[in-house]
């Protein structure tokens, strides 16, 4: 952890929270239950995290009390609830460095971002998930020339897709959800995996077979090994399958082959950390860092289930400690929702 440097101008914040996936959303809300405002960074240019850059429209089905709900839903309805919280979002933003302020000046910490901005703050809350999320790139030669022109690794927009020749590769549940999505609007969708088995969901494999013995879209066996097009315009995609190499025409190509998550600078902060994870207490999900908290698929302890709700049960365990670093010597009660003074007062200005 380096020592406090000074130069561009400070923001106050009484809490920092670092991602704002549904985690850190719900922890603005814990947070705000015991009086505390926050401030959110994040590195994508909207809230939601994974759940809306990645899968806005895949169901999720272990939330309480929402027997189905999508990622883009989720968040929707976590940003209305923290609302009456006033929360200050800071999008496009990475956080890089901690420093920490040393007792006699105040004590906290400053936390520099990418682009210069510095936050003082008592308290920080890594919700950072696996960190940031960039999907595995196969090694293809001339890739960079076609990403995000006919290469993609996500869709944000079905509509781009409509008419065009469509190879998806991968075998997990978002190439397949993307390919049974996108064939009947496609001239034609090739699905392209390297075996016969598959790691997505059994009824996804099953209507695939189904589409594709209906002749609503084609399936290859093969690994992708080339990109034929010129200017980022693509032509066709090369594969390989037991030595043979064929092409599959094409003007836009999907690579899914899973997710990486990059704890990147956070890395750097001196927590203690175990298997890649930030490593917290379960009494309060504080770090091996007095004042700094970590919750959600980052963090990691005994029994550990990388789920969301565990992630708002962490949240509410937090927002209990960090008050005593924002409030030192005030007594912090534990308040029901349905009686908090906070919480009414907050709605009734509303």
């Amino acid at each position: 952890m380096a020592q406090v440097s000074a130069q561009a101008e400070t923001i106050h914040a009484q809490a920092l929270v670092i991602g704002a996936g549904p985690v850190g959303l719900f922890a603005v809300f814990e947070l705000g239950m015991v009086g505390i405002s926050a401030h959110v960074i994040d590195i994508l240019p909207h809230a939601g995290g994974q759940c809306v850059e990645l899968y806005p429209d895949k169901p999720i089905f272990d939330i309480p009390a929402q027997p189905r709900i999508s990622g883009a839903e989720l968040a929707e309805r976590l940003l209305q609830q923290i609302a009456p919280f006033e929360p200050t979002f800071h999008f496009n933003e990475s956080a890089q460095v901690l420093e920490r302020i040393p007792q006699e000046e105040g004590g906290g910490f400053i936390v520099s971002t990418a682009s210069g901005k510095r936050f003082r703050t008592p308290v920080v809350v890594v919700a950072a998930g696996s960190g940031a999320i960039v999907p595995k790139r196969p090694p293809l030669k001339r890739l960079e020339e076609f990403e995000e022109k006919s290469v993609f690794y996500a869709v944000r927009d079905p509509e781009q897709f409509r008419g065009r020749r469509i190879v998806v590769a991968g075998g997990g549940d978002s190439a397949l959800d993307w390919a049974i999505e996108l064939a009947p609007h496609a001239e034609r969708l090739t699905l392209l995996h390297r075996r016969q088995e598959f790691r997505a969901a059994p009824a996804s494999v099953e209507r695939m077979r189904q589409m594709v013995e209906a002749g609503q879209m084609d399936f290859r066996l093969g690994q992708i090994c080339g990109l034929v097009g010129e200017n980022g315009v693509l032509q066709a995609v090369q594969a390989r399958h037991q030595g043979e190499t064929f092409e599959i025409p094409a003007d836009a190509c999907l690579l899914f082959f899973g997710l990486a998550g990059r704890l990147g600078a956070l890395a750097q902060w001196g927590f203690e950390m175990q298997g890649g994870q930030i490593a917290v207490n379960t009494e309060n999900f504080e770090t091996s860092i007095p004042g700094v908290f970590a919750i959600g698929d980052v963090c990691t302890y005994p029994g550990k289930l990388k789920l969301i709700l565990s992630g708002f049960h962490e949240a509410a365990l937090m927002a209990q400690k960090a008050a005593r670093y924002v409030f030192p010597g005030r007594h912090v009660s534990f308040e029901h929702s349905t009686s908090s003074t906070i919480l009414a007062k907050k709605l009734h200005q509303g």
